[in-house]
């Protein structure tokens, strides 16, 4: 196996990644079923650090094989304010590729945070260096540098979802999601609008309102059964 690195993406626009900021990843899943991870991948911070496990920004891809972690060392030089790091494992759940010291690596760059489709470990590290890191739990076995390859910005499946470099990932308290660009701002935009009147709709129905009657739940049931 040898090294396929290519070129970094262009980043995400500055007024759309704003907006994404804002929108929850579970609201957008009202609306839109493709781009989302699989949810055993989630933020890794505890509830102290609650308001750093929502982050969106411009996909940086890695596809980085089993015990291996020479690429990832590598690459972190390139990563810029904004960019999501997101590393493929390509089916390894064994070997933690982030720990202390990559972690502190990767937050010196500016970049948002992490989302790996496998392990980390060193979370108190981690948490004190207030790097956002989505993954899929922790692990004590970490990769090593053993040189054997990997590649850099281009299509990797992260928890089931494909991921393109440039693409916009939003990452929160309820997982990750990935959009492409040309897609993102109109279900972002939904999102925001359906987030924006919530709080409304939870009074109404602490007061009584009853939800089958608000969704049309009821109506539906009623229609097909005769009640």
């Amino acid at each position: 196996m040898s090294y396929d690195i290519r070129e970094m993406p262009p980043q995400v626009n500055a007024g759309l990644l704003a907006k994404a900021a804002q929108a929850e990843t579970a609201t957008i899943g009202h609306r839109r079923h493709m781009g989302f991870a699989d949810g055993a991948i989630q933020g890794v911070l505890s509830e102290s650090a609650f308001a750093a496990q929502r982050i969106a920004g411009t996909a940086v891809t890695l596809a980085l094989p089993g015990q291996d972690s020479t690429l990832l060392h590598h690459v972190i030089q390139f990563l810029r304010l904004g960019d999501v790091l997101v590393i493929d494992r390509l089916g390894d759940y064994k070997h933690a590729c982030l720990g202390g010291g990559v972690a502190a690596a990767i937050k010196a760059t500016g970049c948002a945070g992490v989302v790996i489709d496998g392990p980390c470990t060193d979370l108190p590290e981690i948490e004190d260096l207030g790097l956002p890191v989505w993954s899929r739990g922790v692990a004590p076995i970490t990769t090593r540098l053993y040189d054997i390859g990997g590649s850099f910005n281009v299509p990797v499946c992260c928890g089931g979802a494909v991921v393109n470099p440039g693409d916009l990932v939003i990452a929160d308290f309820s997982g990750v999601l990935i959009l492409p660009p040309a897609e993102a701002e109109a279900d972002i935009d939904w999102a925001l609008g359906k987030q924006a009147g919530e709080l409304d709709g939870h009074k109404r129905l602490l007061a009584g309102e009853k939800l089958g009657e608000r969704t049309g739940a009821s109506a539906m049931v009623q229609a097909k059964h005769g009640l």
